[in-house]
């Protein structure tokens, strides 16, 4: 029996980020209906490759588009075979005696001598950051797509973790803050980086520590994701949790308070609030971010820049250590 499709063809049709042409739909209807490609995990990497849907160093962006297939099945635009696991996601870390409490470290940041980050890079490191989020964090380790993790040590004593990950698609007060039209967005979106996680030991209290390891990520970063993925971020995002989190450690850091979320998560199909309010907060890794984002429309904004970074409007205040 032919197959029929539950929506009234249109184009475009959007997705996570992507605007798909009915041309492109076609194609993907083509793609799920061949016999070969026998899961969902076959079919997004299918896709991938006839879109060319790859990120700026050549790999496929394959869970963005796993996730944009989901959407486009949840509203009839394709169908899709049935998954083979309930969810695409992650089980939670062991426990092991690596990331059991240890001695309080205590003191000021200056007590502190050989504090750096290490870069997550192999296997080791990686069961060691997942477990410390699992057991630590209140949102655990799962991020998704393009992603640089660090652990914060002092010498060999662990600190904390670390985690930068993509941005999200749209954020009313950031893209008011940059000044970026629609088209713009899309094209450069990549260039704004988030920091997903940020976690300080809970045995770890150290005064001015948390403002200290995002001045150092924030200097480490753009070099690192550049080794990583071919390309420079220009912007970085953040969001703390109103209620549970006062944002003081990036007000010392000198993050920029935007505004809040709607509480409607990165891919929200809906335009329902689904997650809690969020304060937004923005670093400028290069002072010529508004031009980079908008190709050249916006230029010479520095002096505005450097304005808003003085007269921030965050109130530091003692708060929660982890976000």
């Amino acid at each position: 029996m032919q197959k029929t499709h539950l929506v009234t063809e249109k184009s475009p049709f959007h997705y996570c980020g992507r605007t798909f042409t009915l041309q492109e739909v076609e194609c993907i209807r083509k793609i799920t209906d061949d016999v070969w490609n026998a899961t969902r995990t076959d079919i997004a990497l299918a896709v991938c490759k006839a879109l060319n849907w790859v990120k700026p160093n050549g790999e496929p962006k394959f869970l963005t588009c796993y996730l944009a297939l989901d959407r486009m099945e949840e509203d009839g635009v394709i169908w899709l075979p049935l998954p083979t696991r309930e969810h695409y996601g992650f089980k939670r870390a062991a426990f092991t005696a690596v990331s059991d409490p240890q001695e309080p470290i205590t003191g000021s940041r200056g007590d502190l001598k050989d504090m750096h980050l290490v870069q997550v890079t192999d296997r080791a490191e990686s069961r060691l950051w997942n477990e410390l989020m699992d057991r630590y964090h209140y949102l655990g380790r799962s991020m998704a797509g393009a992603q640089i993790r660090y652990l914060a040590y002092d010498g060999d004593h662990p600190l904390g973790a670390l985690g930068f990950g993509a941005a999200a698609l749209k954020l009313a007060p950031r893209d008011h803050f940059i000044g970026w039209t629609a088209a713009e967005r899309e094209a450069n979106i990549h260039l704004v980086v988030g920091n997903r996680r940020f976690l300080i030991l809970p045995w770890v209290k150290v005064r001015g520590l948390a403002s200290s390891l995002l001045s150092l990520a924030a200097r480490q970063l753009p070099g690192d994701w550049q080794q990583k993925y071919a390309y420079t971020p220009v912007l970085l995002e953040s969001f703390t949790e109103t209620g549970r989190f006062s944002g003081t450690s990036y007000a010392a850091a000198n993050w920029i308070l935007v505004g809040q979320s709607q509480g409607m998560g990165r891919l929200s199909p809906s335009r329902q609030a689904n997650k809690s309010i969020k304060d937004i907060w923005l670093y400028p890794l290069n002072q010529r971010f508004r031009a980079i984002l908008t190709e050249g429309r916006l230029r010479g904004t520095q002096r505005r820049i450097d304005q808003e970074i003085q007269n921030k409007s965050a109130t530091a205040k003692l708060g929660g250590r982890s976000k």
